[in-house]
């Protein structure tokens, strides 16, 4: 899902990168006015596991692979707009240290990855756990969080890449759908079983008392 330099045009990049900072500002404000230092190490470790386990890919049909992008998870045990810091900052060192991703891309992959996905997975997220009261239906809930946001990242991409005539939008959609649904199916996987494993020492994470539930 990181799009290259060279592939977008100067008026999707330019908007992708604007709309990529109004988020990232207004994220980066709600997080330092809401979030308890207490959980700035807990944050820490998680950006941490996120950039460590996407480097860790795993196959999927057709001769491809997939890896965790982590946005829902962020977003299920910080919130959305801690979330979106954290994958702020998993996807500029990929891009800046190890070249995943353009440069120029940078603000581009940034909406598509820190920002639509985190939020569309959140949003997933709360709307089905305010459905489903079970713990079943809560891992439920947390696993379409994970699929729905890496759709969503998706989907953003085949946009700006049809936005800058790569591709027609009729022919890249469902291309990039088909294949980032199965990889979604292992992100939500992967999301709720480190949910299920978080909820196990901290029963509140399902319950809902946390400040941004």
């Amino acid at each position: 899902m990181h799009v290259p330099d060279g592939l977008l045009d100067l008026k999707t990049l330019v908007g992708s990168a604007a709309a990529a900072a109004a988020g990232v500002s207004y994220a980066s404000w709600r997080v330092r006015r809401e979030l308890d230092s207490r959980e700035v190490p807990r944050v820490a470790v998680l950006t941490a596991f996120i950039f460590a386990a996407q480097m860790v890919n795993f196959p999927i049909p057709g001769g491809t692979s997939g890896h965790l992008m982590g946005g829902a998870l962020a977003a299920v045990l910080f919130g959305p707009w801690v979330s979106v810091v954290v994958m702020t900052t998993v996807v500029a060192i990929q891009a800046l240290v190890f070249q995943d991703g353009g440069i120029a891309a940078l603000g581009a992959n940034l909406l598509n990855m820190a920002v639509i996905g985190p939020l569309v997975g959140y949003g997933t997220y709360r709307l089905l756990k305010g459905l489903w009261r079970s713990r079943p239906g809560w891992l439920t809930a947390v696993f379409l969080s994970g699929l729905t946001s890496v759709v969503a990242g998706a989907v953003a991409v085949a946009l700006q890449l049809a936005l800058s005539g790569v591709i027609p939008l009729a022919v890249g959609l469902p291309a990039m759908g088909l294949w980032h649904v199965m990889i979604g199916v292992g992100e939500g996987i992967i999301t709720a079983a480190v949910a299920a494993y978080v909820a196990a020492e901290r029963p509140q994470l399902q319950a809902g008392v946390r400040g941004h539930d």
